[in-house]
């Protein structure tokens, strides 16, 4: 099966003997960051530091004349990223015989939040998420499309990975997050992330639905969870919690908007690159989850976009709706974590590539080549090896 792994520019330039290092990894293609979100990174091995800290969302090549005179607008990196980043390091990482695709972040910005508020999901007690843009309002959702466009149809690139093109709710991977004390589970985190914006809102009357009842609905449903309560999980338990009409009447508008920003982006992104241009999603099969992988219907999404990247480092089980709705050409990249302390185990990745290939996988991801050890390196090549 074909693979790559993902690298952010700052794992390769300054670093020169970085390139060679990933080709010999045993993947033929790596997937390079051009829009990315903050983090805080680790580089084990490159020469000139240890820890990158990326301190806000940032696209990580020169901005283009689209945004000219436009808010808002993406942010360039700083000295993180500064330059032409991921075109220098897409540069010396196809002179090392790499294919190289973009990887690009979507709907999760908290600079974008921060810089303007507007912009950002609001839940049902009027507290804003600034890392979550509400892709319903327009201007946010025109925002994204053309930020795909430019972000993924980089100069030499054969492909994009469209990251977080959907939804974004409560979960987020925050600094010092500490929100984890009441154990909301997926209809928690599911009724703590619809959004209450005014566009969401005049799109829940067009359901139906009375906005300033459906949000009080909403408390109501969370008072239980907030008492400690166990959360039922899945959709029966969001029915349970809020009512089977008004649960599905919030699923129709979030799913109708999810998909029409989902064709949007795919389309601009196909009429910006070349013939032959590869546009993956990393997407989960549930359509109203949120997060990085975007929640989507399996059949619509395979419509759409070249494939799908799923993550299976807990198990291969989110492949399957995607593999039953498979086409001819289809790709299924089951993405492995091979980190060992995020997690991953790089050492069991042959074993778990055989059973991803059994599920319907066509291809793997590796998570993340920067990230990992020498160690959980050397067992990636190893693992290759056996193939």
């Amino acid at each position: 099966m074909k693979s790559s792994a993902f690298v952010y520019p700052w794992d390769v330039n300054g670093d020169p003997e970085a390139p060679a290092r990933l080709a010999r990894l045993g993947a033929a293609q790596v997937t390079l960051a051009a829009a990315y979100h903050s983090t805080r990174a680790l580089t084990p091995r490159h020469p000139r530091h240890r820890v990158v800290t990326a301190e806000h969302a940032a696209v990580l090549y020169p901005l283009g004349d689209r945004w000219a005179g436009r808010v808002p607008r993406p942010h360039p990196a700083g000295d993180w990223a500064p330059g032409d980043a991921y075109g220098e390091a897409a540069e010396a990482l196809a002179a090392a015989g790499l294919e190289v695709h973009t990887w690009v972040v979507l709907a999760h910005n908290s600079r974008l939040g921060a810089d303007h508020p507007d912009t950002s999901v609001v839940n049902a007690y009027g507290d804003r998420y600034p890392w979550a843009p509400c892709i319903a309002q327009p201007a946010t959702s025109a925002y994204l499309v053309d930020l795909a466009a430019e972000a993924a149809v980089r100069p030499g690139a054969r492909g994009t990975e469209l990251e977080s093109l959907g939804w974004y709710g409560l979960a987020h991977l925050h600094a010092h997050d500490k929100i984890g004390g009441v154990g909301l589970g997926e209809a928690g985190q599911y009724l703590m992330s619809l959004c209450f914006c005014p566009d969401c809102r005049t799109g829940y009357g067009e359901r139906g639905l009375d906005p300033d009842d459906l949000a009080a609905r909403v408390r109501t449903a969370l008072e239980p969870l907030w008492r400690g309560a166990p959360d039922d999980g899945g959709w029966a338990g969001v029915a349970k919690l809020l009512g089977e009409p008004p649960a599905a009447a919030t699923r129709a508008w979030r799913d109708a908007t999810a998909r029409t920003l989902q064709e949007a982006a795919v389309a601009a992104v196909r009429a910006a690159a070349p013939e032959g241009f590869q546009v993956l999603l990393h997407a989960d099969p549930v359509s109203y989850h949120c997060g990085a992988n975007a929640g989507v219907d399996p059949a619509h999404i395979l419509t759409v976009a070249d494939g799908v990247v799923v993550p299976c480092t807990g198990g291969p089980g989110l492949l399957a709706p995607f593999a039953d709705q498979r086409r001819a050409g289809a790709v299924l990249a089951a993405n492995f974590t091979v980190v060992s302390g995020m997690g991953g185990s790089p050492g069991t990745l042959a074993a778990d590539a055989a059973r991803a290939r059994t599920a319907g996988a066509t291809e793997l991801r590796l998570y993340h080549a920067g990230l990992a050890s020498d160690d959980d390196l050397m067992a990636v090549r190893k693992a290759f090896a056996r193939r």
